[in-house]
């Protein structure tokens, strides 16, 4: 008989993602696996603990199959290292309990379990009876959340009150979009005629349970947790940093980081708002003047159609000069996000087969007129040459990776880190043409140097330098976060707002763009080093591109050697 042979690390993380999608078929749809498009996750207690052990079954396998021989070939070894780390980072979460307390108003189980829908399948009768079906299995899946979210109550794991609150209004605008009905009435109300009935009858029971959840988070929940602390403190914010940057790091000296990327943008802010408003008091009053007075798009069609614009001519621009884009890559799709989620810009990957291409998505917040100096810069970050070329050049490769690393094992701050530094690379090329473009990349930055600032300094406690404009020598607070933020930003008030309760909610990510730019940078320069007048940037960025996902001081390694 022969031996059967254990497999080698990109196996069992491929075998992991098979078991995951089982489980968590939203994690399969935006795979784009059609299996997954009737069906919702378990969100009870039950169902994290499931997802627990498929992670520690996955790391005795993985133990076994880096003694193979082949496991330490490049490609075998950093597919190894990404999956120790990744399920490593979630069993600490998971064995924190915090899943008993995920309350926010963006990436919990409920905001899951309805944007999924915008992914999900639409083109035939039969794509929109898998959604009746899934559908149907919303209130199931409220029902476990909120399971959660009462086992958390027992044990005295609270949420922060803050965003607790901001979840209960989302949830109200969930069950009511203005028009008599919910959301899910909206989206299913474009179904085919022979299905009219089930849907409607599907998408009132989905609303259904969200009233209820709404009303059992207002009437029990909330009470509950009054008094809380909106901040987590040290301990559990090192364990979440560690989940969002993919290493544990010194919080400190990242602190520190942010209060000088602070001062260096402030400096030329002020460069670029002289041109603009000259003798403006700081550049704030320059972007203030911008949106009264600047270049803007008036109209969410228009806008939608300027922002696919401005991507399709930055990858006419980009492919062939600074990258080499596979065909399949270089299409993306622009959006407008659907009302009640939080008020930044964000993008969704293409589905593995790429039917379902990579899109972003403009929260509108209401508005009708949008500045440009806001959205170039921005669109750069969630299109091209940002997430989208890093995402879709991710899944253009899987097949010489693992599915693993090209999707579900991307850690935030390499994405985030990624999308900024490719800001950056447009404004060293010479992408953004005049002041006006070049104070909105300045204000973006600054508003991830702010991050960094605000999410560590909150929640760690610390005290604002004594060289600090802004009250130096106190203590943070949620509430000098949100007015340090607001006098040092460009975006209104609900923004800043929607910002500060995101920070609270999901401690350590915020921190992931600037942190992350950081590693891309540094890996740059030490691959220029390393080669001398030889670097070839386009090469580098194709070969940075085409390795996935992997944690920060994992990022820099590979990014120097190549």
């Amino acid at each position: 008989m022969s031996e059967t042979k254990s497999p080698l690390p990109r196996e069992v993380a491929d075998a992991y993602v098979d078991e995951l999608i089982a489980l968590d078929p939203i994690t399969g749809t935006y795979l784009g696996v059609p299996e997954s498009s009737s069906r919702m996750p378990d969100t009870s207690p039950a169902g994290a603990d499931a997802l627990a052990d498929l992670a520690r079954a996955t790391l005795a396998k993985l133990a076994e199959a880096e003694r193979r021989p082949g496991a330490d070939s490049d490609i075998e070894r950093r597919c190894a290292r990404l999956l120790r780390e990744r399920l490593t980072a979630e069993l600490a979460v998971h064995e924190a309990d915090e899943h008993l307390r995920a309350v926010g108003n963006l990436h919990t189980a409920p905001h899951q379990v309805r944007d999924v829908f915008t992914v999900t399948p639409q083109q035939t009768e039969e794509d929109w009876a898998a959604i009746a079906e899934r559908l149907r299995a919303v209130p199931r899946a409220l029902a476990g959340y909120r399971e959660s979210l009462a086992l958390g109550l027992e044990r005295k794991l609270y949420a922060a009150p803050r965003p607790t609150a901001t979840f209960v209004e989302q949830l109200t605008e969930w069950a009511d979009t203005g028009e008599g009905r919910g959301w899910f009435e909206d989206f299913a109300a474009a179904g085919p005629g022979a299905l009219r009935a089930e849907l409607d009858e599907a998408a009132r029971g989905a609303t259904a349970a969200v009233v209820e959840l709404r009303d059992w988070m207002r009437e029990v929940y909330a009470p509950a947790i009054e008094g809380a602390p909106n901040t987590v403190g040290r301990e559990r914010y090192a364990r979440w940093a560690r989940y969002f940057n993919g290493t544990d790091l010194d919080l400190d000296e990242a602190y520190a980081y942010g209060w000088a990327e602070y001062h260096r943008l402030l400096g030329e802010m002020r460069q670029e708002a002289e041109k603009i408003l000259p003798g403006a008091a700081t550049p704030w009053v320059a972007l203030a003047h911008l949106d009264e007075h600047g270049r803007h798009i008036e109209g969410v069609d228009e806008v939608r159609a300027w922002l696919q614009g401005l991507m399709d001519e930055a990858i006419d621009a980009l492919d062939g000069t600074h990258f080499e884009l596979a065909e399949r890559v270089r299409r993306v799709e622009s959006r407008i996000a659907p009302p009640g989620g939080a008020a930044a810009p964000y993008y969704t990957p293409p589905s593995e087969d790429f039917s379902r291409p990579g899109r972003t998505w403009l929260p509108t917040m209401g508005q009708t007129r949008f500045p440009v100096y806001d959205l170039v810069s921005t669109w750069y970050h969630e299109g091209v040459p940002g997430h989208h070329l890093q995402l879709a050049q991710w899944a253009h490769v899987a097949g010489d990776l693992s599915r693993y690393q090209s999707s579900v094992g991307m850690v935030s701050a390499n994405a985030e880190g990624w999308a900024l530094y490719a800001e950056r690379l447009m404004d060293e090329l010479g992408f953004l043409k005049d002041a006006e473009e070049r104070i909105g990349y300045l204000d973006a930055q600054m508003m991830r140097a702010l991050r960094v600032i605000v999410d560590i300094g909150m929640h760690l406690e610390l005290d604002i330098p004594a060289d600090s404009p802004f009250h130096p020598g106190e203590r943070w607070t949620p509430e000098l976060a949100q007015e340090f933020f607001g006098t040092h930003s460009s975006r209104p008030a609900d923004f800043v707002e929607s910002e500060l309760t995101r920070y609270l909610t999901m401690p350590g990510q915020a921190i992931g763009y600037k942190l992350g730019e950081r590693a891309w940078l540094t890996g740059r320069e030490n691959a220029r080093k390393r080669h001398g007048d030889a670097f070839d940037p386009k090469a580098w960025h194709m070969a940075a591109l085409s390795q996935g996902s992997l944690g920060l001081d994992d990022l820099v390694e590979e990014l120097s050697r190549l």
